[in-house]
């Protein structure tokens, strides 16, 4: 069954079968997920020669929801998942594909994105890690900042320079790199906010084959606005759902999530805690302050509107629809909401926001949220990028200058 004219009635029901004969709650995570995984309703919107069923995107929704009524795993989640996979499946050869794709389904392999750098942020193109053939492998020197998970990711996508003698656009490759190696070394960034969530990551004649280069030389920079789409489409992945089960299995899913996303767990305080700012108002008595109350009104309109517009991103998504301008504008959104938010939670809390500790509001959380909402602006592209994108991609704006050797 595949094709646009797949019946969800149907879809589902078949999902539903082959999950009550083949869910084995003592098997093996790994097992149960290659199975899953060769199956093709682990990941059904993907083609059938890669572990799927070329089914619309919509149905990997619905595969999902059987899986957890049915008290079974999916295949895992993470930056590997929405990120690398979508990115290789656009670009990676066969071979390629064949050795990668179902250890990051069966969450064997954990990856971390490597483009940023300590002078090519928002100037990506501007960056200057070199990859240096020498035979049959590529020599990696350079560095790399704010990334997450680089600590216990086996490999990373990594952008790197291949030339200098044409623009910095098309000077540009794209590689798959292993992090368990002696020429890379990971060191984690203390955040103001107490967290460690990003690391810097130093590359000294690091080491990778040949055949490990995505596309052509030259063309990273193509291969990464594919990553870089599918990164502000996902801006707010959410943790994925479980079965109310204590059995062995589901319990290690859980645990693995929970390594996962224990690295995200400030970033609902990156956000602003929007949704916290009524209920702070009304435990300090300001809920009837003009002020404070119109601080709360706009920080609701902008969370609805925000939600409705993620929403329609999404539905365009299960429509089939490669990302668009919708996960910018989402995007843009968050930054907005998170300093909207901030303004009010320092108006209501005044000098006490400051504190931390059982004494401060919420214990500390406000305080943190104060801290922490500046990086919004500028995790996943600052927001003069997205302004940019719009402006050149959507409304059709003139391009900024650009100055090329």
């Amino acid at each position: 069954m595949d094709g646009d004219g797949l019946n969800e009635e149907a879809f589902e029901e078949e999902v539903r079968t082959w999950v009550r004969a083949n869910w084995d709650p003592a098997a093996n995570l790994t097992e149960w997920r290659t199975l899953l995984a060769n199956s093709g309703w682990g990941c059904p919107s993907w083609p059938r020669k890669w572990f799927g069923k070329d089914a619309p995107l919509k149905m990997d929704v619905v595969a999902k929801r059987v899986l957890v009524e049915e008290g079974a795993v999916g295949v895992a989640a993470g930056v590997s998942m929405y990120l690398v996979a979508p990115t290789l499946l656009e670009w990676a050869n066969d071979d390629q594909l064949d050795r990668y794709l179902l250890p990051i389904l069966t969450g064997e392999h954990k990856w971390c994105q490597l483009f940023s750098e300590p002078g090519a942020g928002s100037d990506l193109a501007g960056l200057t890690t070199r990859a240096e053939l020498d035979g049959d492998e590529w020599i990696i020197n350079g560095q790399k900042v704010w990334n997450s998970g680089a600590q216990n990711a086996d490999f990373g996508i990594l952008l790197a320079r291949t030339s200098t003698q044409v623009s910095k656009h098309q000077g540009i490759s794209y590689f798959l790199i292993p992090m368990k190696q002696d020429g890379i070394e990971v060191r984690p960034l203390h955040q103001m906010n107490g967290h460690s969530s990003f690391n810097e990551v130093f590359f000294d004649n690091a080491r990778l084959p040949v055949e490990n280069r995505i596309a052509n030389s030259g063309d990273g920079w193509r291969v990464a606005l594919t990553t870089l789409a599918h990164e502000r489409s996902a801006v707010a992945t959410p943790r994925p759902r479980f079965p109310d089960s204590d059995s062995r299995l589901v319990e290690r899913a859980k645990a693995e999530a929970d390594e996962y996303f224990s690295t995200y767990r400030w970033y609902p305080q990156r956000a602003g805690r929007p949704k916290l700012v009524a209920s702070e108002a009304r435990r300090v008595g300001l809920n009837s302050d003009s002020l404070t109350r119109q601080h709360a009104a706009e920080v609701e309109q902008l969370r609805r509107t925000a939600t409705w517009t993620t929403q329609r991103g999404r539905d365009a998504r299960l429509a089939g629809k490669p990302p668009g301008p919708e996960g910018s504008v989402a995007k843009l959104n968050m930054s907005v909401i998170a300093r909207a938010s901030h303004a009010a939670h320092t108006s209501i809390a005044g000098s006490y926001g400051m504190l931390d500790g059982a004494d401060s509001p919420l214990e500390g959380l406000i305080a943190e949220v104060l801290v922490s909402t500046p990086a919004q602006s500028i995790a996943g592209g600052t927001d003069e990028i997205q302004r940019n994108i719009l402006g050149e991609r959507v409304l059709g704006l003139p391009k900024e200058p650009q100055v090329e050797k």
